[in-house]
């Protein structure tokens, strides 16, 4: 009877170790991603999970363009807003988040109309109701794929990142990170492969037709665009004046 009661202190004991090393642990990790999420707020990043991933192995799936062969070479240049046309982040709204400057990380509307149009769906197309902030922090800081733990992960780095940047450097990112085709990343890469220019000389159309790629790069085609890329070209320039032209990007620039 004395051995068991005994073995209670030294149980509690344990425990309030390993509790105190779980808060430890977690406060770390919290400094750990502040500090990277604020270094970001200056710095480029040199490469993201999903570049290293496409460096090392070819995407495979029906219907995907422009694979490139061996070795492959990751295109990747990041611009700041004042380094592109002023279309290109007008167009990228228009096409995938046309409340990104309105809220704060989480469109809940988005999320409501895409939960209940995959609701009464068939199951195999699901829509999507991620914000550019959502697709930044998905992009940036995170792997691939679909799961719970990721997600939460994405809402985490989400808030963070609309609490320690602004609307102009998660923009920055957004433009600079996104898939654009098969080892192509951000506007300047797309635009140099599919139009042979950079980013800054790209007319309204062209922004347009880089934006509505989006979010499937290897199925859809900026340079010789099928007509389901067409069709989204078009859309996206309809919503690029109805957000009022440029002078909408003029408030993200302040």
């Amino acid at each position: 009877m004395s051995s068991s009661t005994s073995l209670i202190p030294d149980v509690r004991t344990l425990l309030k170790k390993a509790g105190r090393l779980l808060l430890q642990l977690l406060a770390a990790l919290f400094l750990t991603s502040v500090a990277w999420v604020l270094l970001y707020r200056w710095v480029a990043p040199p490469a993201t999970w999903l570049m290293l991933d496409r460096r090392a192995h070819a995407p495979v799936g029906l219907g995907y363009y422009g694979i490139q062969p061996a070795p492959r070479r990751i295109r990747y240049d990041f611009r700041t807003l004042d380094e592109v046309a002023p279309t290109v982040p007008l167009a990228l709204v228009a096409a995938e988040d046309q409340r990104f400057l309105l809220h704060h990380g989480f469109d809940l509307d988005a999320l409501t109309q895409a939960a209940r149009r995959n609701w009464n769906g068939d199951g195999k197309h699901i829509v999507g109701g991620s914000t550019i902030s959502q697709q930044v922090a998905k992009n940036v800081f995170l792997w691939q794929g679909r799961s719970y733990v990721r997600k939460l992960a994405e809402a985490y780095f989400t808030v963070l990142i609309e609490t320690l940047w602004s609307k102009r450097r998660i923009m920055e990112m957004y433009l600079s990170v996104a898939e654009m085709g098969d080892c192509t990343f951000g506007v300047e890469a797309a635009s140099r492969r599919y139009f042979g220019k950079s980013a800054s000389e790209v007319s309204p159309a062209e922004a347009a037709l880089l934006a509505g790629v989006l979010p499937n790069p290897l199925r859809f085609r900026a340079s010789n665009p099928g007509p389901v890329a067409r069709a989204k070209q078009l859309r996206v320039l309809r919503n690029m004046r109805r957000l009022g032209g440029t002078r909408y990007v003029a408030e993200m620039l302040k």
